[in-house]
């Protein structure tokens, strides 16, 4: 298994290492693994002037996998738009035709508490949120900044899908789906975007080809607001780059904190690169504060997504669920009563679990 790993700005070396303690942990138990590290983001910035340097992109090229921790820091917010980290991220999907994002939003008995909606609203919660992450507002073109004749700057960004994006895309939710509880929710904005009257044409068109799967639709501003009032009723949602963005950060904070969201992003062979959902949060890096668990569960979806090791993501995500069990927490997740610890101890912690 030869596995890229870029840590990253701000949190991202720290929540890296601990993902990485556990991969050597593997490791030592016989599984043959390779970590090759490499500058993204801020960091590739400052080492070789881009934000993905060709380095970097030719090594994930030929890994089996990525292994990403975060992007960004407010020293790079005056940077032109093509040298800011997030260019980096955006460039590296691209690059390696990344175009399913999952990010499963599931609760762990343990953090029912921590969460901030009532205990029987997200108890059981267990939501797979898979975002097309190659088309989209983000990629589309034209798009700038232009001065108007009357002297006014006008922003403007082109959405845009064909028809393929949103056909292989659908084809992924359901096939989740089909190893879930079958039952896929596209959400959309047909009322008023053309873009996702095409969306929902098109996931309609697939959906015959999974008769066992059922499917609905829902309107972004809907589902945003389902998601807080009864978040059960989803199980698989199949959306857009700029929707997927905006409710899988909501959905995050139905399990207690962002810190414990992984996810995985797949190209149609599923290679994949991993990174948790959270951003680089440069104002606690360095501090040891930071939730790696996020981290280390993306490892898991590696384990499980690219290298077909159910056996293995599981033995991951049963030493996290031990060591929430033992009630060790970082600071996003503590409450009275709970012993708090730091990113390192909690990343030591799902070693010994493990």
């Amino acid at each position: 298994m030869k596995i890229a790993v870029l840590p990253g700005d701000g949190i991202g070396p720290e929540i890296v290492a601990q993902a990485a303690k556990v991969l050597e942990a593997l490791r030592s138990d016989g599984l043959k693994i390779e970590l090759e590290y490499a500058h993204i983001g801020g960091a590739g910035y400052d080492a070789a002037g881009d934000p993905l340097p060709d380095a970097t992109l030719k090594l994930a090229q030929q890994s089996d996998a990525v292994l990403l921790g975060a992007v960004g820091g407010y020293q790079y917010d005056t940077l032109a738009r093509p040298l800011r980290p997030e260019q980096g991220l955006l460039r590296i999907r691209k690059g390696l035709n990344l175009f399913a994002n999952l990010r499963p939003a599931l609760l762990y008995p343990e953090l029912a508490s921590a969460s901030t909606l009532r205990s029987e609203v997200v108890s059981g919660l267990d939501i797979m949120i898979l975002r097309e992450l190659t088309g989209d507002i983000y990629f589309g073109q034209p798009r700038g900044i232009r001065n108007l004749e009357n002297g006014e700057r006008q922003g403007f960004d082109t959405m845009l899908y064909s028809e393929s994006e949103i056909r292989r895309v659908a084809h992924v939710g359901f096939q989740i789906a089909m190893k879930r509880n079958k039952k896929v929710c596209s959400v959309d904005k047909a009322n008023v975007l053309d873009t996702s009257m095409l969306w929902r044409e098109i996931v309609t068109e697939v959906a015959k080809e999974y008769p066992a799967v059922e499917l609905s639709h829902m309107y972004v501003d809907n589902a945003a607001m389902q998601l807080v009032r009864a978040p059960k009723q989803f199980d698989v949602i199949v959306t857009g780059n700029i929707f997927g963005d905006i409710l899988s950060d909501e959905a995050s904070m139905l399990t207690g904190s962002i810190g414990m969201l992984p996810s995985a992003s797949l190209d149609a062979n599923n290679k994949g690169l991993y990174e948790p959902c959270h951003g680089s949060a440069p104002d606690i890096a360095g501090k040891n504060i930071a939730n790696p668990l996020a981290t280390i569960l993306s490892v898991a979806m590696m384990m499980r997504y690219t290298f077909a090791r159910e056996d293995i993501a599981q033995r991951i995500e049963g030493a996290v669920r031990k060591t929430l069990q033992k009630s060790l927490r970082t600071a996003d997740i503590a409450e009275a009563g709970m012993q708090k610890v730091g990113t390192d101890a909690m990343g030591d912690a799902v070693v010994a679990a493990l």
